[in-house]
């Protein structure tokens, strides 16, 4: 199958003639003909019917156009974006669950970061489309974590998806609250504490297992429980209804402003709060650029970051 042939079909599908779409193509009626027969009997399908009257579409030819029509538009992208093009924008993109510190080190990586100009993307977004979002390339780091809960689930999505989780740090469980809220006074909470508040997790979408929670504790029952899709939101929450989420403990002033702070939890547990890539390529030097900025970010809040471990 060519590109080409896909885009002879395209034609003849708007056109509804083989002859006339052949005229369009600066093409043999014969030589466009047998481009679609070879097409056919490469797929093992009809894809058009054909009569006095002209051709259409059958019924497998329709889903096939359809396919056809996704693999050519995104060749139309690649020329526009590549071709004839002698100066082109740096870009990245990263796809993290909602961690402050991951934005934070975003802001400062582009504040020092020099160039006329560039495409940068930050996705904070769910933690299907984090694997998602790094094994198809959309973008070049993903940055979760992982705990004896769903460690064995996730490290087979690495497997499955050719990707490399590497350890950032590991943090024990805090939660977030309003410093205006009663807990806030008190060094460390229990589970026992929290069971009047209003409870706020981050929705994950159509994968809504427990094992893609960006929480913890993501199987418990709670008697008020809030799923939301962004930071700003769960932090507007925690402020007016006295809600809470669970979190690693980092929680960046300069971007949450002073209205929340973390406690620490009185749990047996631990947060293994790492980055992926894609096992089929190496970090370009934004890629890198962004990690060190990340470590650092990460060190000034007092966290050891992890150097050597790495595994699939």
């Amino acid at each position: 199958m060519r590109i080409q042939q896909l885009e002879y079909l395209e034609k003849i599908a708007e056109i509804g003639s083989i002859n006339e779409a052949a005229k369009s193509l600066y093409l043999s009626q014969p030589t466009l003909s047998s481009a679609i027969k070879e097409l056919e009997n490469e797929m093992g399908i009809c894809i058009l019917h054909r009569s006095k009257l002209g051709v259409s579409l059958t019924e497998e030819g329709r889903e096939f156009l359809t396919y056809a029509k996704q693999v050519t538009d995104q060749v139309d992208l690649l020329e526009k974006r590549y071709k004839n093009s002698n100066k082109r924008d740096s870009r990245l993109s990263i796809s993290s669950q909602h961690y402050a510190f991951s934005v934070h080190a975003f802001v400062e990586f582009i504040e020092k970061y020099q160039a006329d100009s560039y495409q940068f993307t930050l996705r904070e977004t769910e933690t299907q489309n984090i694997l998602d979002d790094v094994a198809s390339f959309r973008s070049e780091i993903g940055i979760l974590f992982l705990n004896d809960f769903n460690r064995k689930v996730l490290e087979k999505l690495f497997e499955e998806k050719n990707l490399v989780f590497s350890t950032l740090f590991f943090a024990a469980p805090h939660i977030f609250i309003s410093k205006e809220n009663p807990l806030a006074t008190k060094s460390i909470v229990t589970l026992a504490d929290l069971t009047d508040l209003p409870y706020l997790s981050f929705e994950q979408g159509n994968s809504n297992s427990f094992y893609f929670s960006e929480e913890i504790l993501s199987t418990r029952s709670y008697k008020k429980h809030i799923k939301v899709s962004d930071r700003a939101t769960i932090f507007n929450l925690m402020v007016g209804l006295n809600g809470y989420t669970f979190s690693t403990g980092i929680i960046s002033s300069e971007l949450n402003d002073d209205s929340i702070v973390a406690i620490p939890l009185d749990l047996p547990d631990r947060m293994e709060i790492g980055w992926i890539k894609s096992q089929r390529t190496n970090l370009s030097s934004l890629g890198t650029h962004y990690l060190d900025t990340l470590k650092k970010h990460i060190h000034d809040y007092g966290f050891a970051t992890i150097e050597e471990e790495v595994y699939v």
